[in-house]
């Protein structure tokens, strides 16, 4: 893999304590670890409180996708404190009104239908992270 090739970079919610917090962090996890490894680059949002100057870089350079837990998305917010342009801001809580089969509980542990959320979020990210590969076409049939 080339490695000067960007990566699109996920920043999940912290939401220590709530279980939309752990699904988007999981959900995050199956993006960087199993679904696009060769595509994404976990950022800890954590290190963008602090501002940490990598973690500022990287949310700069590449294009960024938030995944939050509830409404008031720190992560969405924080990635546009610190300068960085959101390709797509995901709010799980928004995929679980979709699935409300899949009730997440639990915090340290995520329960079966929590983790099931969890991959669905990421599935969909992952689709949006194809469709931010692709070419776009532009007028004239010719490719951006």
């Amino acid at each position: 893999m080339n490695e000067d090739r960007r990566r699109v970079v996920i920043v999940p919610c912290s939401g220590i304590g709530k279980a939309l917090g752990t699904v988007s962090r999981e959900a995050a996890y199956e993006l960087c670890e199993d679904l696009c490894p060769e595509r994404t680059q976990l950022v800890a949002l954590s290190k963008l409180v602090i501002g940490e100057k990598q973690a500022r870089r990287q949310v700069r350079a590449n294009p960024v996708v938030t995944i939050d837990g509830c409404k008031k998305m720190c992560a969405a917010m924080l990635v546009k404190h610190n300068g960085g342009s959101i390709a797509r801001a995901v709010a799980a809580f928004e995929t679980f009104r979709g699935h409300k089969d899949l009730k997440p509980e639990g915090i340290a542990e995520l329960n079966a239908e929590g983790k099931q959320l969890a991959r669905v979020v990421a599935e969909e990210i992952a689709r949006e992270i194809d469709a931010l590969e692709r070419p776009r076409a532009v007028p004239g049939g010719q490719h951006a």
